[in-house]
């Protein structure tokens, strides 16, 4: 007999990813968004007037705009029930032993410092609510002039870089919840890798929400220079509360000739988060961005990485996948829109529903008149757990020009029983025969990522399963 609690989103037990900290802080705003509230939170950060200036025309673009009239409902963000900005307990530092015992203790069992300490990552950064507690980085890219710190010292010490480049790729026009970001984000990573430099082991940022009912904005913006390399690895993970949380991060990627900027996410948020994330990418002339993306929790998700391929031969490639369990709608996909000749973009999109779970991939590919002679290859495949599940494929595909190779091609379906019972009739249980055929089904992703995500993934896997079949 099947213990009912166990299929339940309240009763499902997510190991290490629902520690709870003490809600402790320094300073915070209190909950809603108004200028006044986006004014304290530019003095908290001493910011320089023209951050304010952004800031505040962001919100005025986001009282203007509504949300948005297709995908999942959203009308239960209500930001008079959300905390912008929780200033922690802790001042960034570069040594971990001064982050405060209960942080530190946090990211110890998610096993951040562990991966620097075995040389896993040239670099680490690590946000606990609103703000970067830890960040480091290893001497010898500092010395090739590589930049990796947390973004509010980025915008003090790099203004003229930050000025040029920041709200550019990603601006608070696009839509209701990118103006959000622009009117409150703190936090983020700063990334520049100068020219001919080869960033070969992985920099990683890892997104903590710790507070009740709060909200994360942290901006990310990363430069790849000509005929350069980087790995950016992004995790992130909150507790289980009953209330609303609230995640609107943005990532801002320039790509330029002839470089290729590797970016991986193991996204992991709680039931009660709607993750309303921004990603888009311009790449330049030959070269290439490369997105691994892995969504698991949150009540709702919408996220469609963007590539904008501006440079001839610029091309893009999408590896995503995502775990829609009971009472989620986990909306995602990817977008490549091609404006110069002979790009390229491909999309390789899996997503598993179960218990009920609406998993939808909603893309959009559009090649403009000057983009002669590019491609397109798109592939969604969906796995359906049960009957109560659902999956859907929503497509937009805009050619302007009649020099193109497109492809698209979409597979929907549910595990086999057929399957599940061979393999228990070698002595296989039926939950771990279900986990062997959703790994599998997930190996195309986990193959993807480093060892120790691909390993972090598989688990994410198998506790969604036991949360649904246990």
């Amino acid at each position: 007999m099947v213990n009912k609690k166990k299929t339940e989103i309240d009763e499902m037990d997510r190991g290490i990813y629902d520690i709870k900290n003490k809600f402790e802080y320094r300073s915070k705003t209190e909950k809603g968004i108004s200028e006044e509230i986006v004014r304290q939170i530019s003095k908290e950060k001493n910011e320089p007037d023209w951050m304010l200036e952004k800031r505040l025309e962001a919100l005025k673009i986001f009282n203007q705009k509504s949300n948005p009239s297709w995908g999942p409902d959203i009308s239960e963000v209500d930001m008079d029930k959300v905390t912008t900005y929780i200033r922690p307990k802790a001042d960034m530092s570069d040594d971990w032993k001064e982050v405060p015992e209960d942080i530190r203790n946090t990211f110890d069992k998610l096993g951040i410092p562990e991966a620097e300490k075995e040389s896993l990552l040239s670099g680490v950064g690590a946000q606990y609510d609103s703000e970067v507690v830890y960040h480091s980085i290893q001497k010898h890219l500092l010395e090739q002039g590589v930049i990796y710190t947390d973004f509010e010292s980025a915008v003090k010490k790099y203004p003229k870089i930050i000025k040029e480049y920041f709200g550019t790729c990603i601006r608070p026009t696009l839509h209701k919840y990118a103006a959000l970001h622009y009117a409150v984000w703190s936090g983020g990573s700063f990334v520049y890798v100068p020219k001919g430099v080869k960033v070969d082991i992985p920099l990683q940022s890892y997104f903590r929400l710790n507070a009740p009912g709060a909200g994360q904005f942290e901006h990310t913006l990363i430069i790849i220079e000509e005929d350069s390399y980087c790995h950016f690895i992004e995790g992130c993970s909150a507790p289980k509360y009953n209330v609303l949380n609230l995640h609107a991060g943005a990532v801002e990627l320039f790509v330029k000739k002839n470089a290729t900027l590797r970016y991986s996410t193991i996204e992991n948020w709680s039931r009660n988060m709607y993750n309303l994330n921004t990603k888009r990418a311009i790449v330049e002339e030959n070269g290439l961005i490369q997105w691994i993306s892995g969504s698991f929790g949150s009540k709702v998700s919408m996220l469609y990485p963007c590539s904008v391929l501006k440079g001839e031969r610029a091309s893009s490639e999408y590896t995503g996948i995502s775990f829609a369990g009971p009472g989620q709608n986990i909306d995602t996909g990817a977008q490549a829109i091609h404006l110069a000749p002979h790009t390229t973009s491909t999309v390789n999109s899996k997503s598993i529903s179960k218990g009920g779970g609406i998993a939808v991939y909603r893309g959009l590919v559009k090649i403009s008149e000057k983009a002669k002679d590019s491609k397109s290859s798109v592939s969604c495949e969906s796995l359906m757990l049960d009957s109560k599940s659902r999956s859907d494929t929503i497509p937009v595909i805009d050619i302007k020009t009649k020099n193109v190779d497109f492809g698209h091609e979409a597979k929907i379906g549910r595990i086999s029983d057929e399957v599940i019972f061979y393999l228990m009739s070698r002595g296989i249980s039926e939950l771990e025969a279900k986990s062997m055929v959703v790994r599998g089904f997930a190996e195309p992703v986990a193959k993807e990522l480093p060892m120790e995500y691909a390993v972090e993934m598989n688990n994410l896997i198998n506790l969604e399963l036991e949360g649904a079949i246990g």
